[in-house]
């Protein structure tokens, strides 16, 4: 796919967020207790996640005909092609049931198994980000950066609390107590794409997670490599996707960032 196709492509898809968003934003307030069920531990879905995914993936097919799907709530069968999307149909739902609002719809797209596209729509705040391959990335349209710091005392860092996976409890927790002391602060959004688009724009400095899906990182991962930051797993390699744990950070605090997640990790 050339330049011009993967742009059109790109535009595309944000319009597509933009419209199931709006369907979202819709139903904020409106899910009862009855209609929420428990996947896993913590792990909730609702009829919302599911029609919202279906009308990703009806509108995603139409831009690109034969294109395949790996989705969170595997509403369509899930597969591998040349053409893949990857989605989050409602990154944050725990957040969108209790309407504490921080959520996102993340849409990536891959072609053999290579991510060429990412958009995250931060469906409260309007705020589409998004990214494809040597395109660079923006927000809203404009074009976005990391931030340039290279102090980690002035640094404010984004994490994601174990919330069903404790077997590296205490190795998050010593790093937790290490960073609250180093840094300016950590927050937790609830949503790992709209904490690492964050990082993409220059709000927060880093992130780090374990126990997360591709769905949740894939399409805020290339955002934040084309707005010139960097991604990795806890041991410094390209494993993130699927390897269930994912570090972000900008250019001037890598080796620094890594080395601390190494030594706790």
């Amino acid at each position: 796919m050339d330049q011009n196709e993967l742009k059109n492509i790109c535009q595309q898809t944000c319009k597509t967020a933009n419209n199931v968003g709006n369907f979202l934003r819709d139903e904020l307030g409106k899910v009862s207790n009855q209609q929420i069920e428990t996947k896993s531990l913590n792990s909730l879905v609702s009829y919302v996640d599911k029609t919202a995914e279906e009308m990703l993936v009806k509108q995603l097919s139409a831009a690109l005909p034969n294109s395949v799907f790996l989705t969170e709530e595997e509403t369509v069968e899930q597969q591998k092609g040349e053409f893949r999307w990857i989605i989050d149909p409602l990154d944050g739902t725990t957040n969108f049931l209790h309407q504490i609002p921080v959520f996102a719809i993340s849409i990536a797209l891959q072609q053999n198994e290579e991510t060429i596209l990412g958009v995250v729509l931060e469906i409260n705040r309007k705020e589409c980000f998004s990214a494809y391959k040597n395109g660079g990335a923006f927000l809203n349209e404009q074009p976005i950066k990391v931030k340039a710091n290279d102090q980690l005392s002035d640094s404010l860092i984004a994490t994601g609390f174990p919330y069903y996976d404790f077997e590296r409890e205490e190795a998050y927790f010593k790093l937790f107590r290490n960073l609250i002391h180093q840094t300016r602060g950590i927050r937790r959004l609830g949503s790992a794409a709209v904490d690492l688009c964050y990082v993409a724009c220059g709000r927060f400095d880093a992130y780090f997670e374990y126990s997360l899906n591709s769905w949740d990182v894939a399409a805020g991962a290339l955002i934040i490599q084309e707005a010139g930051g960097h991604v990795f797993d806890f041991s410094g390699g390209n494993d993130f996707l699927f390897g269930r744990e994912i570090v972000a950070v900008n250019d001037g605090l890598k080796e620094e960032f890594m080395e601390l997640i190494q030594t706790h990790f």
